[in-house]
């Protein structure tokens, strides 16, 4: 089910009113049902996939618990390669398959399986709750409901935030009573989720498949200027995402992870990871990088441990080559960074005495924002025809006009606003420095004091008018789905 569906728009408030009209010692029965429900309005069968994680990893978080600590190991590692196991079968069989057919000349067969929507994000969940008890983070849970909750919870089912057990296990046994600062707080949270989706994201995707589904057709300006709106439709249509999860599991009282923090202000790609998908980045810092010696080693296996923690997410993002390329981008990005840390120190002291520091900032700024843009190129490209990813960056030398050219009305309707009516292009220009403006604001705490200080007539004309606006400039044609559900 899809969060910007009609179905959403009734399940939520009927799951929500039942929620709370239900004596609590049932709730998390209508929860579990609910967000089978929820799951399987995609693939019904798939089901039996989270079945059977959910009942290996209860079992190995019993075992483990129960188990001296020389034998804890086996029953983690069954728990592995049980999630593993899936993940092998359904996201990366067929790649690896594919691999050895075309270089090594083999005949290994293909399957034809659909994948199931976000297996990696309840894989991880469910991995991460074996990690704590082996760890001894986290008693291993009894109640088996409880346990399958914590792997299904619906809001976060799909798409995240990957949850540890420490957090979120706990409130399933808390009692929630409505609390009218929760559900305001939560739905505004959800309507601002919503508006990034389908106002922005939507928007800007009518740009972003111009180009990148026609890439023999575009040059450079049109390549810089569909991966900018990439790099803003990624993060509205993620982030979207998030807040309508964080949202509506807080008006039930429940508190999910920050997942996203201002990533583009951003003043380095170590930063950026800090900011952006904080659920993933800490996952593969607790259960990757840390486990392989982090930094704690020789500057060399430091660098190494780096490096394979985000070739690791990019296969994590997906099965092909051009999510391999990007994390791999990432992983050079962050390794030069540090390799360069001394003398770029001694640059920045030195500019500091010449520039102005706010100055400094945005350029630090800028030039971040400009490698996450460029690594976005290969997320984005056509990941079925690598001839196709490496054609679209090649075409950023190309086509560049001269001035006179660049301001003709002629040139600037088919290379920047790419086929779009010039009012299609500024409205999308207007939105994101709409988002950027209420991020600063939100930072500045000026927009909580407005909608818990404001007199009620301004609160709620900025509420209608808000709804409004996302009833007049979405894009609900044929419902796009969000882009990490193939995660």
């Amino acid at each position: 089910m899809l969060f910007n569906s009609i179905e959403f728009l009734i399940f939520f408030p009927v799951v929500t009113v039942l929620y709370f009209l239900l004596n609590h010692k049932y709730r998390w029965m209508l929860l579990l049902a609910a967000s089978c429900y929820f799951y399987m309005a995609f693939m019904p069968i798939y089901i039996l996939i989270l079945a059977f994680t959910i009942v290996i990893d209860y079992y190995a978080g019993i075992l483990i618990e129960q188990a001296e600590f020389k034998q804890k190991k086996p029953f983690l590692i069954m728990s592995i390669f049980a999630n593993i196991g899936v993940l092998a079968v359904f996201k990366y069989y067929n790649f690896f398959a594919t691999t050895l057919n075309t270089h090594f000349d083999t005949h290994s067969p293909l399957l034809n399986i659909l994948l199931p929507v976000g297996l990696s994000f309840h894989t991880f969940q469910a991995m991460s709750y074996t990690f704590e008890v082996y760890r001894g983070n986290q008693k291993a849970e009894r109640h088996f409901g409880i346990y399958a909750l914590y792997v299904m919870f619906y809001p976060q089912l799909v798409a995240g935030p990957i949850e540890r057990p420490q957090n979120i296990l706990h409130q399933f046994y808390i009692k929630h009573d409505f609390n009218y600062q929760n559900a305001k707080s939560g739905l505004l949270l959800m309507a601002w989720g919503m508006f990034k989706k389908v106002v922005i994201a939507d928007r800007l995707a009518l740009f972003v498949n111009e180009v990148f589904d026609h890439p023999s057709v575009y040059s450079g300006p049109s390549v810089i200027t569909a991966a900018v709106f990439f790099s803003f439709q990624i993060f509205c249509d993620f982030s979207g995402y998030s807040d309508i999860a964080i949202g509506s599991a807080r008006v039930m009282g429940f508190d999910l992870m920050k997942n996203f923090d201002r990533p583009y202000a951003s003043t380095s790609i170590s930063e950026f990871w800090r900011r952006w998908h904080i659920s993933l980045s800490t996952w593969f810092r607790d259960y990757l990088y840390i486990p392989l010696g982090g930094n704690r080693v020789g500057k060399s296996r430091a660098y190494l441990n780096l490096f394979i923690v985000f070739l690791v997410s990019g296969l994590w993002h997906g099965a092909n080559w051009n999510y391999i390329i990007w994390g791999a981008l990432h992983g050079f990005f962050l390794i030069f960074a540090l390799f360069t840390a001394k003398p770029r120190a001694s640059l920045q002291s030195f500019s500091r005495i010449s520039i102005f520091p706010k100055i400094n900032t945005f350029i630090q700024t800028l030039l971040t924002f400009a490698l996450v843009t460029f690594a976005w190129i290969f997320f984005r490209a056509d990941y079925h025809n690598t001839d196709v990813m490496w054609s679209v960056v090649k075409s950023l030398g190309n086509g560049w006009p001269t001035v006179h050219e660049f301001f003709s009305t002629e040139y600037f309707m088919k290379n920047i606003c790419l086929g779009q009516r010039r009012r299609v292009f500024f409205t999308a220009i207007g939105l994101i420095v709409f988002m950027e403006s209420i991020h600063y604001l939100q930072k500045n705490g000026a927009i909580t004091r407005i909608f818990s200080q404001g007199p009620f007539w301004v609160r709620w004309s900025l509420y209608t008018a808000f709804i409004a606006s996302i009833l007049y400039l979405g894009i609900f044609n044929n419902t796009p789905q969000f882009i990490y559900f193939q995660f």
